[in-house]
């Protein structure tokens, strides 16, 4: 909480995307007997696994345990999880017709779950580690309506984005209204931070995102509470970073592709920035590990507001001893970095 508000810490804080998921055989095991979304409804198991993942790996922080598109159910989709390449949610969203007949939601009652579990969690969890809560972000959700799953062209949203821009902008509108209510939902239940995710955004050039997302993000992040930190995240934004800082959030988070000092040169000194370790770094050695991590580090040079993270969540078959290895890494690194400062 320190490095999020820009303050001294005498080690570099380090949490990690995924860290509750399918590297952790407790999490396999549970997950052969209990399907995906009953799984994200539970409170119990919810909690059970955001705090045992944390514990199980020393993070210094929590990540609910939760799925960015359990929202989608109650505005009138049917998500199916247990398919290949990922989730698939239908109807698929494709007319201004369609946008005009979403639902209005009220989060704290049709994901009263997700609420409950972030009460217990937190009662489960060391008080000295933060609970991080988090949400997709409008383009992001935006794209999965509208594709109906993932994609790799992202053509009928973009299609939907230049063609109608009034239902464009009208989609995105609802979305921000219904995320920030599930937002502001967690942090009432007990999240000290929260983290938003917008996976899919890095397929849009600069122009489009400034008029096409960065108004929406802005007016999202107005309506959270301002002493809440928030964590704006984003996958192949090398190109937007600025345009990501001007849409909000008190901590950029980097992926992989960026390097950590010249996106923090571009960023400013007003926002701190979260990252970057390549993912699949966890599968080479040790040596090679403390080598990245000493990398990241020197590049951050000890200013405050580091976070330390990757740059994109644990992959499914990341040993677990090295996901273990790096958070003490991270810890030990910058100790002696800051001392010999």
């Amino acid at each position: 909480m320190r490095a999020c508000r820009k303050e001294p810490v005498d080690a570099t804080p380090v949490w990690l995307m995924r860290q509750a998921g399918r590297y952790l055989k407790e999490y396999r095991a549970l997950r052969a007997q209990v399907p995906f979304l009953e799984l994200c409804k539970s409170p119990d198991l919810v909690a059970e696994i955001t705090v045992g993942a944390t514990d199980r790996i020393g993070a210094d922080a929590a990540i609910l345990f939760a799925d960015l598109l359990l929202i989608a159910e109650p505005m009138g989709f049917t998500v199916e999880y247990d398919r290949s390449p990922g989730p698939r949610i239908h109807p698929a969203l494709r007319s201004a017709n369609e946008v005009d007949k979403l639902r209005e939601i009220e989060p704290r009652d049709s994901l009263a779950y997700v609420f409950e579990a972030v009460r217990r969690s937190r009662a489960a969890l060391d008080s000295s580690k933060p609970l991080i809560g988090f949400a997709g972000a409008p383009f992001t959700l935006a794209s999965y309506l509208i594709e109906g799953g993932p994609s790799r062209s992202f053509r009928h949203t973009k299609t939907l984005m230049f063609r109608d821009s009034g239902a464009w902008h009208a989609l995105m509108e609802y979305l921000v209204r219904s995320l920030a209510a599930f937002v502001c939902g967690q942090i009432e239940a007990g999240v000290q931070a929260i983290q938003i995710f917008d996976s899919w955004v890095g397929c849009l050039g600069p122009s489009d995102y400034r008029e096409f997302v960065q108004p929406h993000m802005a007016a999202f992040f107005r309506a959270l509470p301002r002493d809440v930190p928030a964590i704006h995240f984003a996958t192949g934004s090398g190109l937007l970073l600025e345009s990501m800082r001007d849409g909000g959030g008190s901590i950029i988070g980097l992926d992989y592709r960026v390097d950590l000092d010249e996106a923090w040169k571009r960023l400013g000194p007003d926002v701190g920035v979260q990252g970057n370790l390549d993912p699949v770094a966890l599968f080479s050695n040790l040596p090679f590990i403390r080598q990245r991590v000493r990398k990241i580090l020197s590049q951050a040079a000890g200013r405050s507001g580091h976070i330390f993270n990757l740059g994109h969540g644990v992959l499914p078959e990341t040993p677990v001893e090295h996901v273990v290895d790096l958070v003490k890494l991270v810890h030990e690194e910058s100790r002696r970095c800051k001392e010999s400062r």
